[in-house]
């Protein structure tokens, strides 16, 4: 009796998964280097393949012990907290591509004078046209997040799971279209992304939020997973919370971009 649990806290067992997670990102990060000094991507492979399994396995702890009842209201408070944190760092994350292409956008540098003579966009760049692709997959990006809404409500306000189930599928659809869509229009790019600040700036923002989307996408999946599998209640769907959160900052990051990168910095 002495050792039995008389508090709200999750007292984690030991876990390898933080060095593990550690070493596999520092192999993914130091192969990059190596792969930019043609020695071939191989460790930087097997580091991704590393990260990648360390996410499956720690989250699939956490998924663990929700099920358990390790989750109690004090333990989702802290793991709401902290994911408030994360989608806050990736604000600023976002802020940094965005700082430099303003900065770009205003102070053009030129090849005589560095803030007076230059063009923007550069010479020779020619630019999406924010009114065809980029606003249509603007409303496709609009309307998953609407569905992922739709799910959240029939969840939380209804305890309906069919409706769950469809707001969930029509959302991870919507984002699979987005995805394709952009590769599309990578591939139409009337520039690169080397050469120009103009294309390294685009192809950083505007990819980075890709990555971001495919990501989101895997989320609100798994989470379908987990309902198939009687997963979440209107009490408890810390992960679908926080799935729908990511979500909805990956819409609003986007919509910056559209009006930034797409329309005024033309």
């Amino acid at each position: 009796m002495a050792h039995a649990k008389d508090h709200d806290y999750h007292i984690l067992n030991p876990s390898v998964w933080p060095f593990v997670g550690a070493v596999s990102g520092f192999a993914m990060l130091f192969g990059a280097v190596l792969w930019m000094h043609d020695s071939g991507p191989w460790l930087f492979l097997i580091g991704f393949v590393g990260v990648l399994y360390t996410m499956f396995a720690w989250w699939s702890d956490v998924v663990s012990e929700s099920q358990v009842g390790d989750h109690t209201p004090v333990v989702r408070i802290g793991l709401k907290y902290g994911f408030i944190l994360f989608i806050m760092s990736e604000v600023m994350f976002f802020a940094a591509w965005f700082w430099s292409f303003f900065k770009h956008a205003m102070y053009p540098m030129g090849p005589d004078s560095p803030a007076i003579d230059g063009v923007w966009p550069p010479v020779g760049i020619e630019t999406f046209d924010p009114w065809h692709l980029p606003l249509i997959n603007t409303l496709i990006l609009l309307c998953s997040g609407a569905a992922a809404t739709w799910a959240h409500h029939a969840l939380v306000h209804e305890d309906n799971r069919e409706d769950m189930k469809w707001g969930l599928i029509i959302a991870i659809g919507l984002g699979a279209i987005f995805t394709v869509l952009q590769a599309y229009e990578y591939s139409h790019a009337g520039f690169g992304f080397s050469g120009n600040i103009y294309g390294a700036n685009f192809f950083m923002a505007t990819g980075f939020h890709g990555a971001h989307v495919i990501i989101g996408t895997i989320f609100l999946f798994v989470c379908l997973l987990r309902l198939g599998r009687g997963h979440f209640t209107p009490e408890k769907h810390i992960g679908f919370e926080a799935a729908a959160w990511y979500w909805h900052f990956v819409d609003v990051v986007w919509l910056f971009l559209f009006a930034a990168i797409y329309v005024w910095g033309q």
